[in-house]
């Protein structure tokens, strides 16, 4: 225990440094598993050899090679380099922190969701998207792949509060079919969520949505140009990139944050449904009460 928490505590000014490096790119789960290796072993990773890191991570040596590639290196010597020199300017000033990854990993997450509570300090943004999406009737909700559990959970409580909820969270043809019929049936909004990596199929349907005069709404770490202009409203929620995979803390609270605006946004309609919903779950007994 002891040693595992040096290896992963004592060095967070430095893992700090070494985190800015990766976290300007966007990296493949493979990619983000060599850089948690070289943040978690700051005075050992930059000495081995390209055959040798990919050994330890249990990676291919050429995705060592795409790694630097992606960070801008022409060659891994180049970015071994850098690496050593960020490692002994660190070590000669003698820095040393506690924790360890995963709090260091929780602790951005932190500052997600702090960033997001403040770009929320004029609510008027949120509360007028709320009213678009309320009067919206149907309302398409979509999240393609690692959005779909979030597209998911947003549907689920919308339809609670909302009469005609379509989500979308398969690919496929039937995508068109689900955005065409909304648009047919009245429906003048689409919610969408597009966290990395950002899928073509998704932006794909973005654009089909808008070809059918639906506005759409998005929900997204970043808006590169293809984003921005498909999309009428685009909110932000950063994720995290310490682990393996994203963390979306941000971005749930974000859509609760919606869920909210929508339910304001049409009050007398939500209690009404809400009090329909609690009391059919009590007749039909769906829930365990002690």
């Amino acid at each position: 225990m002891e040693e595992e928490s040096t290896r992963h505590g004592g060095n967070r000014p430095m893992q700090e440094k070494l985190s800015v490096l990766f976290n300007q790119h966007r990296l493949s789960p493979t990619q983000r598993r060599l850089a948690r290796y070289i943040i978690d072993n700051p005075h050992e990773a930059p000495f081995l050899s390209s055959v040798e890191l990919a050994g330890r991570v249990g990676v291919s040596q050429p995705s060592v090679i795409r790694l630097c590639s992606v960070l801008g290196y022409k060659r891994y010597g180049d970015l071994q380099e850098d690496l050593r020199k960020l490692v002994l300017s660190g070590a000669e000033s003698g820095e040393r922190d506690g924790g360890n990854k995963f709090q260091s990993a929780v602790a951005a997450e932190i500052g997600n969701l702090k960033a997001l509570e403040e770009s929320l300090t004029d609510s008027s943004y949120v509360s007028n998207l709320g009213r678009q999406l309320a009067s919206s009737a149907p309302l398409c909700v979509m999240g393609l792949r690692v959005s779909a559990p979030l597209a998911g959970y947003f549907g689920y409580f919308a339809k609670k509060i909302h009469p005609d909820v379509r989500l979308i969270t398969k690919g496929g043809t039937t995508v068109a079919d689900t955005l065409a019929h909304a648009r047919q049936a009245g429906g003048e909004w689409g919610l969408c969520f597009l966290l990395p990596r950002h899928p073509r199929e998704t932006l794909e349907a973005m654009s089909y949505a808008k070809s059918l005069g639906l506005r759409i709404a998005t929900v997204t770490d970043h808006a590169p140009e293809p984003v921005a202009e498909l999309s009428d409203i685009v909110l932000t929620a950063d994720v995290g990139t310490h682990l393996v995979f994203d963390s979306q803390a941000a971005a749930m609270v974000l859509a609760g944050v919606l869920l909210e605006a929508m339910s304001d946004a049409s009050s007398a309609r939500t209690q009404t449904r809400l009090e329909d919903f609690e009391q059919r779950a009590a007749e039909l007994k769906w829930f365990v009460t002690e």
